[in-house]
């Protein structure tokens, strides 16, 4: 499966409650890094791995697995978020905060 804005959204949106706050805020800040034009080609390359990897139904824990199956794709997101923290800006950290408490009130994005 192919990483699409489409995709992401369609996930984000629809099981942002299943996904859980960590997670959420995660995928939230690699995509604003991503969406950023002067994030370099090969950050933006590790962030479509690590997201098309949330959105694809192969998954090396399934998903549909209470509490443990979003577990591997958070690994993946740590990793992801690792080798392009030099990247990171503040301005994507506030744009995922804005969007994450949009779709989960209570949920509080930290580093």
């Amino acid at each position: 499966m192919s990483f699409t804005d489409q995709k992401f959204w369609h996930k984000v949106q629809n099981f942002s409650r299943k996904m859980g706050c960590p997670l959420l805020c995660k995928a939230l800040q690699l995509y604003y890094v991503f969406r950023d034009v002067n994030t370099p080609r090969q950050a933006k390359i590790a962030i479509v791995g690590a997201l098309a990897y949330l959105i694809s139904f192969i998954d090396a824990v399934p998903d549909l697995i209470p509490l443990i199956g979003y577990g591997d794709d958070l690994a993946v997101l740590a990793a992801a978020m690792a080798a392009v923290a030099a990247y990171t800006k503040d301005e994507h950290r506030v744009s995922a905060e804005t969007q994450v408490t949009k779709l989960l009130p209570d949920c509080k994005c930290v580093d």
